[in-house]
């Protein structure tokens, strides 16, 4: 991947995906409890109106053309088409996190595998109707942006 060729600071601050649950107790404990997000801040209103921010650490927001989404699938989920939203987690174990999060009502999509780009991937349907990736990096050293769909 190659580096941003303007030295200016961005003009946004932060990304935040905001997703509305029906179910706010089971999304909010899968998240925050079996994946381990941390809660950043969180507010109740009027009418029972709920919010909880979770920190994810780092946010990017990768952008995909068909053929890589095309490519994508098949790396990671033996072809198998990927919602039009995925989120994706950089993770220190793929398998481990994956057992976790299917042990608490994630369903399977693709277990564990190693891509090209050196990084072990699986992909899950979780809660709050969240299609979600889970990817480890293999060469610590090299960072590349995204949920390392994109070999650098």
């Amino acid at each position: 991947m190659s580096e941003p060729t303007n030295p200016r600071p961005a003009p946004v601050r932060q990304l935040r995906l905001v997703v509305e649950t029906e179910d706010f107790d089971a999304a909010l404990a899968f998240y925050r409890d079996v994946l381990g997000l941390p809660v950043s801040e969180s507010y109740e209103g009027e009418g029972y109106a709920r919010v909880v921010i979770l920190s994810a650490g780092i946010a990017t927001l990768e952008l995909s053309n068909p053929a890589q989404v095309r490519l994508i699938d098949r790396v990671e989920a033996d072809g198998q088409p990927s919602h039009r939203l995925r989120v994706a987690f950089e993770v220190d174990d793929t398998a481990t996190t994956t057992d976790r999060l299917v042990d608490a009502g994630a369903i399977l999509t693709a277990t564990p595998r190693e891509t090209p780009w050196r990084s072990i991937n699986s992909r899950m349907d979780a809660p709050a109707g969240l299609q979600i990736t889970l990817f480890q990096e293999l060469d610590a050293g090299e960072r590349p942006s995204g949920d390392g769909d994109v070999p650098a």
